[in-house]
């Protein structure tokens, strides 16, 4: 068989399955949100959920989520960034670095109800934060921290060399290297691994279910102080996400619209998790132009 055949059968085998993933996706998207969109309403994304009557609401699990994906991102991104730094330019070759690689490879394999049960026995026990968002974004840390010490090592290591050196013949600083040349290079790769671990936040229900909670307090949006026990920014309240609440609901929902809100919910949690991604990579492009005066960014 000629190379030029070989070569147009691969290309055309490699098109099949990428479009068909492509079509995978649009159809559990479109299959999400045909059945759940004709359920969202200003209503439905404002008020409270119902145990028994129909017309309930999301509002207090909409805003758990995204406040726990604040908490977490607030203890990951500084924790991520920093021990993959280090990893990539200031660790040195041996035992202890070989050690650290292993450990973070091991966490990023941690099943999640495994991360679910140590956050309940250590965090909300142990250490007595209680079934709390505080809880939760500590727990979803130990899933999201590897992921993101690793996406920032590589994207450190995939800086071509050359810039460092020339850094390094201006007489720049080690530190100034890295905040200057070195990062902003590799924004677009530390930028998607945010948005890999913001989108396990609002995925993950097994290991919240043991630690931020199954349930929510009526919460008073006009009381911002974070003290008060039915305070929404009060970090040490039990809070019932978006992705527990769709669980709850379809396993053991009594409304008699029960399967209406799951799907409504379920619609609602795909175009918060889109939404995102959508502002992350804008707000990433702007960082980026700032950065290197640069105005494209893959």
């Amino acid at each position: 068989m000629k190379a030029k055949t070989v070569d147009k059968i691969a290309t055309g085998v490699i098109v099949f399955f990428a479009l068909l993933i492509v079509a995978i996706l649009a159809g559990l998207l479109g299959y999400i949100l045909f059945r759940g969109l004709s359920h969202i309403s200003w209503d439905f994304l404002t008020s409270a959920p119902q145990k028994i009557r129909a017309g309930g609401g999301i509002g207090p699990q909409l805003f758990n989520s995204l406040f726990l994906l604040v908490l977490t991102l607030l203890i990951t991104v500084p924790l991520g960034l920093g021990a993959g730094i280090y990893m990539a330019e200031y660790a040195r070759p041996g035992r202890i670095t070989n050690g650290i690689r292993l450990i973070v490879e091991v966490l990023s394999s941690f099943p999640s109800i495994v991360v679910g049960l140590f956050g309940l026995l250590l965090i909300v026990n142990v250490f007595g934060l209680g079934f709390s968002l505080i809880s939760g974004a500590l727990a979803l840390t130990v899933f999201n921290l590897p992921l993101l010490v690793r996406i920032t090592e590589q994207a450190f290591r995939g800086v071509p060399v050359q810039q460092k050196e020339a850094g390094l013949a201006m007489g720049l600083s080690k530190w100034k290297i890295v905040t200057s040349v070195l990062f902003p290079v590799a924004l677009p790769s530390i930028l998607t691994g945010t948005i890999l671990s913001a989108g396990r936040v609002f995925g993950e229900a097994a290991a919240l279910m043991f630690t931020a909670g199954m349930s929510s307090p009526r919460l008073d949006f006009g009381n911002w102080n974070p003290l008060d026990s039915n305070s929404p920014l009060n970090p040490f309240r039990p809070a019932e996400t978006l992705a527990v609440h769709i669980w709850k609901i379809n396993s053991e929902g009594l409304a008699p619209d029960a399967a209406q809100i799951a799907a409504g919910a379920s619609a609602v949690l795909v175009l918060t998790v889109l939404v995102f991604n959508l502002a992350a990579r804008y707000f990433g492009r702007f960082i980026y132009r700032k950065l290197t005066a640069s105005k494209r960014m893959n």
